[in-house]
């Protein structure tokens, strides 16, 4: 095994960050890093943008959900779907390019690619020793997000990647097996053989968590997630995408 595959798979989420910024040159490796991921025909529809700034990092925090290490890190990257420098383009070459630009294909184009650019800027930085956590709680409210970052028509802001020295080590959450992830040729569609795994991977999740709260939690993934589900959370989202510009047609 490389050290590239075993830095992914020791990946894990930090949310305790030592007082220590990144320097500008590990920033413009991890930007770079994101640069060099894959990008659908070549459009490149995404931008990033890092906040250093006390004040904004608080107000993030605090719409993030008051998570501490939104404002507390290293650095923090925000990663935005981006089409506004495609509307330029329409008028710098004389295109008719709107239809396209506010199609839902170009819409998925410019989510896949920001989230490509993302993963390469995460394993940048943990090639580097340095810690991450992604954070999609500014989606709680991208209304004042867009405010405070003042982008323009055509930039979701998706979500943020908090990054810097781990003052604490997390534990790693196990993840689904391998048979369930894995379809050979075309999607197995066994329900009751789903439901097996399901409850084999409900002991493996609720045997971490007892182990890492000393039996405070002991709950499986499945009720996690139904009753994660079953609340119905930023139900806005089709609004505000279409009332800049990001229409889904």
């Amino acid at each position: 095994m490389n050290q590239v595959i075993e830095t992914i798979l020791n990946h894990r989420s930090i949310r305790s960050f030592e007082d220590r910024p990144l320097s500008q040159e590990q920033i413009q490796t991890i930007v770079e890093s994101a640069q060099a991921a894959s990008t659908s025909s070549f459009i490149q529809a995404y931008s990033i943008i890092g906040v250093s700034d006390k004040e904004k990092k608080t107000k993030l925090a605090a719409i993030a959900g008051n998570q501490s290490y939104v404002e507390n890190n290293g650095h923090f990257f925000i990663f935005c779907a981006d089409l506004h420098r495609h509307a330029l383009i329409g008028k710098m070459e004389g295109k008719e390019v709107e239809p396209s630009i506010e199609s839902t294909e170009k819409f998925m184009v410019a989510l896949i690619d920001a989230a490509l650019a993302a993963q390469n800027a995460v394993i940048a930085a943990e090639s580097m020793g340095i810690g991450i956590c992604y954070i999609g709680g500014i989606r709680n409210n991208l209304e004042e997000v867009v405010k405070l970052l003042k982008t323009p028509e055509r930039v979701i802001p998706l979500f943020g990647i908090a990054i810097g020295y781990p003052a604490k080590i997390s534990g790693q959450k196990p993840r689904l097996p391998f048979n369930h992830v894995y379809h050979e040729n075309v999607y197995e569609e066994n329900e009751q053989k789903y439901i097996e795994e399901l409850q084999e991977y409900n002991e493996i999740i609720q045997k971490y968590y007892v182990e890492r709260t000393g039996g405070k939690r002991n709950d499986t993934w499945t009720s996690q997630m139904g009753t994660m589900l079953e609340k119905q959370s930023r139900m806005y989202m089709r609004e505000f995408v279409e009332s800049i510009k990001m229409n889904l047609r």
